[in-house]
């Protein structure tokens, strides 16, 4: 496995010598300038741009093709428009089309839409001239809003939500799109007197139709449209001077719980009341204050059967833990992870009752030099788990052109519950990351994280490495973890312990020009080895995944063919789904094939299957979904995932898993909407609903009523659980 390892990884160094030019380019030592125009009169925020002001300027029409070939002609032009009053920003956009509302492709009107799927228009903002750092604000024809912070883009924070405005309006000779962004929502860099600002500003547009990516100014294709250190300059705006900038958000809920268990029914109902704070001390710096804290709508998680020896990674859904999450160390992957917001509020466990979070408070403050933050949460004591508190505190030092080097330090102190029999237990981990770009196609970051656990007083270290190059030939990098056994972070995840894992790989990216339904064709390698930590010597796994077959074609359709020899050392108790291995090497060989029609299409497909032999037996996996949009205002999507276990384990067992999973969305517009999903899993005999109503009658501020059902007859033991909530959210920005 070593020599194969080797071997294959030289082949990809020579892959990357012969590469030739790969269209690159720096970024302008004179970034273009926009102009923007203070309003004469008043602008409605209606999609139409008819106002007088919007007449009497000029906008900006000269993009550059991204997607798919770089440069050259394009086919969709594209007009942007910059206005501001004492309160708003105001951007006007005319997406040309020449098939008008028929050539419009979105998918649903759902908020924080997917990228990839839709046509989109969206605006990136440095309001501070951070060149690492920006906001974005995006839409669809159909008026849905998506907003997100990215970091040096590579690390995104998709549930950044903003208060701010669009309206769009569809033509036969393509859509216009009006956006209102109020200052109070932009953390900009203030000016001294006399001095004009000047923001970072980069505009982008996606054409699904043919899947044409045109941005403003120029940036190459290896990067995106939040790579500011290639945006144009912003200037002309008069900025209000900085006001108390305070919202609240109070909400009021009624909740009621049925259980059955099999021995009895038991319900429970209660109102609760509580609320957020947000206070922008100044354009730099923010606190946010949560009383009485609920996520009663946040989404639920669907439910996985796990195959492999590492522990699933389940998301953050919760909204006040996903606003600025991207400024912690660890939050742009999912293996070693000091702060993971999940161990908050969920009793320890990712999957377990809810407890109750009695406050909190976060501070950020960010600007040109430094970003420092922290956050305290108290969390109640349950018939589970002792009451906790969860501090955390971070530093982040710029320093270069796109390089900075921070420190966390995480706390979380479990108190002393006579209830429980527990006493007071503290756990802390230290951590030092960076991120280091040295030029524009090379990304490298690190990071070494320690912890210690006071009640069984252990220390732990774990830590990530990686260095990639980006470029419009190619991909080279080389991923790195190392987790030893006693790191234990009770804030944070780890995907498994003991462990050092290598995962070098790379890939050619080859667009051919007389091939035009092929944007791209990726062919290439990537390899895992996982050794011990605490006996390096010892193997544990190794994998190389060899893909020839790696399809993006012009119109979002995908194909890839991937072969997977493996080699397993079971020296450990282990047992997928129940089935238990005998302690020995292994290897086998496996096949993989995935594929998805258009997703921007009214009926759309994807799907793949997995083949070969698995340990001591064989594994056929199947996979499908079907998603049908007659219109935006309804989306229908079935899914199924199908396991065949055969001879499997010490005792050659056969096991076959059914898991299907059905949803729907009905949406009035972007602010009234109807979701729900079904999901039955045959392994544990569990089925659930989850059916979600809201409508947003003010911007940001909801109505939502869910209700959830889950039901399961796992070991013969029948159990159901229902749930109804209704919620009031109002948010007031003053």
């Amino acid at each position: 496995m070593r020599n194969a390892f080797l071997i294959s990884w030289s082949l990809l160094i020579t892959m990357n010598l012969f590469c030739q030019n790969d269209q690159n380019f720096p970024p302008p030592e004179n970034p273009p300038v926009v102009r923007a125009e203070k309003v004469e009169g008043r602008i409605k925020i209606d999609g139409k741009l008819d106002e007088a002001d919007w007449q009497r300027i000029n906008g900006i029409t000269e993009f550059f093709r991204m997607e798919p070939r770089q440069g050259g002609k394009y086919l969709y032009d594209t007009e942007v428009k910059v206005l501001f009053d004492e309160k708003n920003i105001y951007f006007g956009v005319f997406a040309k089309d020449s098939l008008g509302k028929k050539g419009i492709r979105v998918q649903d009107l759902r908020r924080d839409f997917l990228w990839g799927e839709n046509d989109i228009f969206f605006i990136q903002l440095d309001p501070q001239n951070l060149k690492q750092y920006c906001v974005s604000f995006q839409t669809t024809p159909y008026g849905n809003q998506r907003d997100l912070q990215s970091f040096n883009d590579s690390n995104t924070d998709n549930d950044w939500n903003a208060l701010w405005q669009v309206r769009t309006n569809r033509t036969k000779d393509g859509y216009y799109a009006e956006f209102a962004i109020p200052f109070k929502s932009i953390r900009y860099q203030e000016t001294e007197p006399g001095e004009s600002p000047s923001w970072g500003v980069t505009f982008s547009r996606l054409a699904r139709r043919d899947y044409e990516q045109t941005v403003f100014p120029a940036i190459p294709q290896s990067f995106s449209p939040y790579r500011m250190t290639y945006a144009a300059k912003l200037e002309g705006l008069e900025l209000p001077a900085p006001s108390a900038n305070i919202r609240v958000e109070p909400y009021t809920l009624y909740q009621y719980d049925r259980i059955d268990d099999g021995n009895g029914t038991s319900t429970n109902d209660n109102i609760k009341i509580g609320g957020d704070i947000k206070w922008a001390i100044n354009p730099r710096s923010v606190l946010d204050l949560t009383l009485n804290t609920d996520f009663a709508q946040a989404e639920v998680d669907r439910a996985v059967n796990n195959l492999e020896r590492f522990n699933i990674f389940f998301p953050e859904r919760r909204q006040f833990f996903l606003e600025n999450s991207g400024i912690w160390a660890g939050a742009n992957n999912s293996t070693v992870v000091p702060f993971f917001s999940r161990t908050i509020g969920l009793q320890g466990s990712f999957n377990a009752v809810p407890a109750r979070i009695n406050a909190g408070a976060r501070y950020t403050m960010r600007n040109e030099k430094r970003a420092i933050a922290g956050m305290y949460i108290n969390q109640a004591e349950t018939e589970q788990s002792p009451a906790a508190n969860f501090m955390i505190g971070r530093y982040l030092h710029n320093y270069g052109k796109e390089n900075n080097v921070g420190i966390m330090l995480t706390h979380r102190m479990d108190e002393q519950s006579d209830q429980l029999g527990l006493k007071q237990s503290h756990n802390t981990t230290l951590t030092i990351d960076g991120f280091v770009r040295p030029d524009d196609e090379w990304t490298v970051s690190y990071m070494v994280s320690g912890s210690r656990d006071n009640s069984n007083d252990t220390l732990g270290v774990a830590g990530r490495f990686f260095a990639g190059n980006f470029n419009n030939k190619y991909y080279l990098g080389w991923l790195s973890n190392f987790v030893s056994q006693n790191y234990n972070p009770d804030m944070g995840f780890v995907f498994q312990k003991n462990v050092i894992w290598h995962n070098p790989g790379g890939y050619y990216i080859w667009r051919p020009k007389n091939i035009p339904w092929i944007r791209r064709w990726d062919p290439g390698a990537f390899f895992s080895y996982y050794q011990n930590f605490d006996e390096p010597g010892i193997f544990q796994q190794g994998s190389i995944s060899i893909f020839p077959v790696y399809i993006l074609f012009t119109n979002g359709s995908f194909l890839e063919y991937t072969i997977i020899p493996t080699w397993q050392n079971i020296n450990f108790s282990f047992a997928p789904l129940g089935i238990k291995l005998e302690e020995r090497n292994y290897f086998y060989t496996r096949h993989r094939v995935l594929f998805n029609t258009d997703q921007s299409a009214k009926i759309s497909i994807s799907g793949g299957i997995n083949w070969g032999t698995f340990y001591n037996g064989y594994r056929t996996a199947v996979e499908g979904g079907l998603r049908f949009v007659p219109i935006p205002h309804i989306a229908m999507t079935f899914d199924y995932q199908y396991n065949d276990l055969v001879n499997l384990g010490e005792n050659r067992e056969n096991l076959k898993t059914h898991l299907t999973t059905a949803g729907a969305r009905f949406a009035l517009n972007p602010r009234v909407q109807l979701s729900a999903f079904y999901q039955y899993n045959t392994f544990d005999d569990q089925g659930r609903w989850n059916i979600r109503a809201s409508w947003e009658y003010s911007p940001l501020s909801f109505i939502y009523v869910v209700f959830n059902d889950t039901r399961s007859n796992e070991f013969s033991i029948p159990f159901q659980e229902q749930q109804f909530i209704g919620k009031l959210t109002y948010l007031k920005q003053f």
